[in-house]
């Protein structure tokens, strides 16, 4: 009878603990939680949303590989915008500036 008690008393004393656990562990299955990398977590997103915000690039798209980046951008035709490019990817990828293409844009129209 003790035995039952003691069981008993434990699993009062657990109770929010084990239910805060389970919770913990159903939330972690939940495909939002998953901490899996989505999408906009790629480094090619990251470096074109850094480009869009420097001064001159304007709308641009970039592809990364194992070889080297290519940046196709609005801007590329400025010397001083497609040298800041180069300069922003070099610190971003590591990759040295003979890995790096900068293409100007065809026109959107």
């Amino acid at each position: 009878m003790e035995d039952k008690q003691a069981r008993q008393s434990l699993l009062e004393k657990y109770r929010v603990p084990a239910l805060i656990l389970v919770l913990g562990l159903m939330l972690m299955l939940l495909p939002g939680f998953s901490g899996k990398k989505t999408e906009l977590d790629s480094p090619e997103l990251k470096l074109q949303e850094l480009l869009s915000h420097t001064r001159g690039v304007g709308e641009n798209r970039v592809l990364i590989s194992d070889n080297g980046v290519v940046v196709v951008c609005a801007g590329a035709e400025d010397p001083r915008v497609r040298l800041d490019m180069i300069r922003a990817i070099v610190s971003y990828t590591g990759f040295g500036s003979d890995k790096i293409t900068v293409l100007t844009m065809a026109d959107q129209s």
